[in-house]
């Protein structure tokens, strides 16, 4: 049954009865180990980063011309 849902949910069933805390425990470590930090980190980042994608959005289409 690897592979298929059935299999899938018997072995979080059987995580679960050997701990109960095992998916908490794995979400918990990836969380710890996160390193980048991101725009909560930098305020004036996110608010520069928000400017140049406002001014762009604004922008007009470009105009292709197709001379020959």
């Amino acid at each position: 049954m690897a592979g298929t849902k059935a299999g899938g949910q018997k072995a979080a069933a059987k995580n679960l009865a050997k701990d109960p805390f095992f998916y908490a425990k794995i979400g918990a470590k990836g969380g710890k180990n996160g390193t980048t930090g991101g725009f909560a980190a930098n305020p004036a980042l996110a608010r520069i980063a928000g400017a140049k994608g406002g001014r762009i959005s604004r922008r007009k289409k470009a105009v292709v011309t197709t001379e020959a």
